[in-house]
């Protein structure tokens, strides 16, 4: 579990943070399961059972398809024009990254983090935010499944 949700939130919560958090409880992940994985190939290298043989990282590897490739264009204009203190410039970039690779999380969360640290302004700029990408994408996509 992400997050353990008490059994019952308070009555005047902010109904975007309840929404984000009831969002956050249905997320599954196994971080044992994978620092155990991580432990294990540091310790023993290439004898680990996790490691992979260089064929095994290849057929594992994901080309990109144009609109990927485009949105990462975009995402890294995006990023490069936030930092150089261009923020409005940056959302156009970011918005057209997110329009291109839907479900990209990263894309996604950099640029609502520009916009809120705490994710909840992030809709008046992109009409979207966490909880509602969440809750449209589905909380059993937000981690993919372990291939161990």
């Amino acid at each position: 579990e992400i997050v353990k949700l008490p059994k019952e939130l308070p009555p005047d919560l902010d109904p975007f943070l309840r929404k984000s958090l009831v969002q956050a409880a249905k997320i599954k992940s196994d971080p044992a399961k994978y620092l155990a994985a991580l432990r294990d190939w540091a310790a023993k290298g290439s004898g680990s059972q996790y490691a992979l043989t260089p064929e095994e990282v290849i057929g594992r590897s994901q080309g990109r398809s144009t609109e990927n490739s485009e949105a990462a264009a975009h995402f890294e204009i995006g990023q490069y024009l936030q930092k150089a203190g261009h923020a409005e410039d940056a959302v156009e970039h970011f918005k057209r990254a997110h329009e291109l690779q839907p479900d990209n999380w990263t894309y996604k969360r950099q640029a609502w983090q520009y916009v809120s640290p705490m994710l909840q302004d992030a809709r008046a700029v992109y009409g979207t935010g966490w909880a509602d990408e969440i809750e449209k994408f589905g909380a059993e996509n937000y981690y993919r499944a372990l291939d161990l």
